[in-house]
């Protein structure tokens, strides 16, 4: 049952975020009370699945009805929806004040000023996390981060929020969010890349896509689990980690003979892991070695490319 001392929430949205945040909300035991969404299905689905949650057609509705708003829309909507919310202080006759809160990892809260010029508190709640869209998600979120954007009461609020999910809350400073969610990209799509650019390689000695996954996958968790209990630097393995310039060197003329930007990448990669093994407590003998090795590479490959550009 709710505590009456909790802040009502709000939805505008209810996609995979909006869906796993409002529910685990709800089961946290906070008040979930409307939930408006582009189509009048996807709320009424939401809110049909959280007691004493209505749904509207109307996101004005959802501010009328809440204390804090989660504002759970694509990137290009936040500004312009902002524009269209009116708010008034108590306005539904609760003891908290209103806010407007955006879920981007990229976009500066600075978006929702229209909110904060009419006295809202205005904010950014980011779960480091991949939605799948289904119930899972709800019991899956429990570990990972909420990167919050606040200042004072609603700061409160949001690092009250992410601990009852059983997050880690991370705090950001204004205008740091783009930097911020470029970089988490290769915790999340470019480590998913990375596994293509492998099946892509393996493709050419006759690896059908599903037998290199089931391969790559396991070792991926692994590596995981190692970064986890040993650190970034600990936790890294091949050649590089070895100090085995011979194989990095072959491995990079083998990708340079196939074109395209093969070499590059693994080139800059490798560059990234000479920096990692280099910060271990006993670098490997041959690390300088390497690394020149690397950079040559890299020199051949990224020069080849921008005369290629040059020719278009």
């Amino acid at each position: 049952m709710s505590q009456p001392s909790l802040p009502r929430l709000g939805f505008i949205g209810a996609g995979r975020l909006a869906r796993c945040l409002a529910l685990s909300f709800s089961r946290a035991g906070y008040p979930v009370t409307a939930v408006a969404s582009r189509t009048a299905a996807s709320a009424s689905r939401l809110a049909s699945q959280i007691e004493y949650c209505a749904a509207f057609d109307d996101p004005q509705q959802v501010v009328d009805a809440a204390d804090i708003v989660f504002l759970a829309v694509p990137d290009d909507s936040i500004g312009t929806t902002a524009h269209t919310l009116r708010f008034v202080a108590d306005a539904a006759g609760g003891p908290h004040g209103k806010a407007l809160v955006h879920c981007s990892g990229a976009s500066p809260v600075e978006l929702l000023a229209p909110a904060r010029d009419q006295g809202a508190a205005i904010g950014g709640f980011h779960p480091l996390y991949l939605f799948g869209g289904d119930l899972a998600d709800i019991d899956r979120i429990a570990g990972c981060s909420v990167t919050i954007e606040a200042d004072g009461a609603l700061k409160e609020a949001l690092t009250a929020l992410a601990v009852a999910l059983h997050c880690h809350p991370l705090s950001i400073p204004a205008g740091g969010r783009m930097l911020y969610h470029a970089a988490a990209h290769y915790a999340a799509s470019f480590a998913l890349c990375s596994l293509a650019e492998c099946v892509a390689l393996w493709r050419t000695l006759g690896f059908a896509e599903d037998d290199a996954l089931r391969a790559l996958l396991p070792m991926l968790s692994g590596t995981i689990e190692t970064a986890r209990d040993k650190g970034l630097p600990g936790a890294l393995a091949g050649p590089v980690s070895r100090g085995d310039t011979g194989v990095v060197e072959k491995q990079l003329a083998l990708l340079e003979g196939l074109g395209g930007d093969h070499a590059a990448l693994y080139g800059l990669l490798s560059r990234r892991a000479v920096g990692l093994a280099e910060r271990r407590a006993k670098p490997p003998v041959a690390i300088e070695a390497i690394a020149e090795v690397v950079e040559e590479s890299l020199n051949r490959s990224l020069n080849q490319a921008a005369a290629g550009a040059s020719v278009k």
